[in-house]
């Protein structure tokens, strides 16, 4: 089973409660990790996901839980995670593949080892096991590979688990410790009382709750936008693959070129394109065009642009509806999962790579291929904040950095919407950023 999709059955059905201590909207990786941190205090919480739960990139990324060349400001969350993980496996039913396998960046570039060891002076103090390997250490952890590499940024903590296995299995877990969730029930409209949030209108009614929180991923930005509340997200797709069983070259995961490479419980490989997205341009597109300036200056060739979306309904496609209320349909229920097709042309380029850089494997055969489509911000890190209407919540724009930190994030709008000491500094995160006045600053380019 690979990503999840609308032939995957409703799990959770509800009812739909008449009223909650939280609502979450989003059923990722962040949704169901603050459902199930809530639920284990006791809070009563709904959670209400419009297609099915990791129906999007939270079932469809690389399968990294990764500390490794994260921003400075997000790896104290990071490595919380990394221990997250391991408590919520335990707590679990099922085995998610979780397991502890490095993970290693490869390199030929002398510039890109500097930025390396930059990294590493900070991130070292701060707890985590990474270092700058050797053209003879790679040789060593990466036997057989055809093509050598003079250095790689390698973090033997670093984990791996199945994505499309994992985010189910937490909120089977969160069902079970109290959490309500709702599939196939879009939230629609928050509802207001005093200027205040009341509840959320929902394609199943309404519900009653003081807390909300948007965890909605790609989506997040044409919800909030609609109810006055202004971030400069935007998505773009990326393409994966999965080989059928191969012999085992490497037990974890790695990046190189333009090709990436993890290890699968199943026996198979998932390959990426790695450094490559495509966006498909729309009014947002244009309207935050200047905010996402100093990132294309960095890395202009990162990205290929696409003049409309796939299908009608994407968050930015021309023709999505921009404004609605309770009293008619949202755009959610027209599109309940983003389920891009894959670039064929990169699927063929990332087998050939693979086939190239491991030539005992022979001729590698693709069993699956998919695309998500990956919820971005102009500095490439999230918005996890209060917004500025009461009693609402953001944990938005992953940058595709989602799902290993996902349950430390979920475990912090927890705490943050019952008041509690979140435990980091979260001023990188902030909501007014892009708005404040302060200079832009992008995340790592590692």
């Amino acid at each position: 089973m690979f990503p999840i999709t609308m032939n995957s059955p409703v799990e959770h059905h509800g009812p739909l409660p008449k009223a909650a201590e939280v609502v979450i909207i989003g059923g990722g990786v962040i949704g169901v990790s603050a459902a199930y941190y809530l639920a284990r205090a006791g809070v009563s919480v709904v959670l209400l996901e419009k297609g099915r739960i990791a129906g999007e990139q939270s079932s469809r990324n690389w399968g990294w839980i990764r500390q490794q060349g994260r921003d400075l400001a997000e790896l104290p969350i990071m490595i919380e995670a990394n221990q997250l993980w391991r408590e919520i496996a335990a707590d679990l039913d099922e085995d998610i593949g979780l397991a502890t396998c490095g993970l290693t960046y490869l390199t030929n570039d002398e510039a890109e080892t500097a930025r390396y060891e930059d990294w590493l002076k900070d991130a070292v103090p701060m707890g985590v096991d990474s270092r700058v390997l050797s053209g003879r250490e790679i040789e060593t952890l990466l036997p057989g590979m055809t093509k050598p590499y003079a250095a790689a940024l390698h973090t033997p903590s670093d984990m791996k688990a199945e994505p499309w296995v994992a985010v189910p299995a937490i909120a089977r877990a969160a069902a079970r410790h109290g959490a309500v969730i709702v599939e196939q029930c879009a939230a629609q409209v928050l509802e207001r009382e005093g200027g205040k949030v009341s509840g959320v209108q929902t394609e199943q009614g309404p519900i009653r709750a003081g807390e909300v929180i948007v965890a909605g991923g790609a989506w997040s930005s044409l919800f909030l936008r609609n109810e006055g509340v202004d971030i400069p997200q935007l998505s773009v797709r990326a393409t994966v693959a999965a080989t059928g069983p191969l012999p085992e070259v490497h037990g974890g995961g790695a990046v190189g070129d333009s090709l990436a490479f993890r290890r699968r419980q199943d026996g198979g490989y998932t390959l990426a394109a790695s450094g490559y997205h495509e966006i498909f341009v729309g009014f947002d597109a244009f309207r935050h065009a200047t905010k996402y300036l100093p990132q294309l200056r960095r890395s202009p060739f990162m990205r290929a642009y696409r003049p409309r979306a796939p299908e009608a309904g994407y968050p930015d496609g021309w023709g999505t509806k921009r404004r609605w209320d309770g009293s008619s349909t949202s755009p959610f229920e027209a599109q309940r999962i983003l389920d891009p097709a894959p670039n064929a042309g990169k699927v063929a380029e990332i087998r050939a790579a693979f086939e190239s850089l491991f030539p005992a494997l022979g001729e590698v055969r693709i069993a699956d291929s998919w695309a998500g489509m990956i919820d971005t911000m102009p500095d490439i890190v999230p918005v996890v904040d209060r917004a500025p209407v009461s009693g609402l919540s953001i944990c938005t724009g992953m940058c595709g950095h989602g799902f290993g930190i996902g349950p430390a994030f979920g475990r912090i709008m927890a705490d943050m919407v019952m008041g509690n000491d979140i435990g980091h500094d979260m001023r990188r995160f902030r909501f007014g950023r892009f708005s404040d006045g302060s200079r832009l600053e992008l995340g790592p380019d590692l």
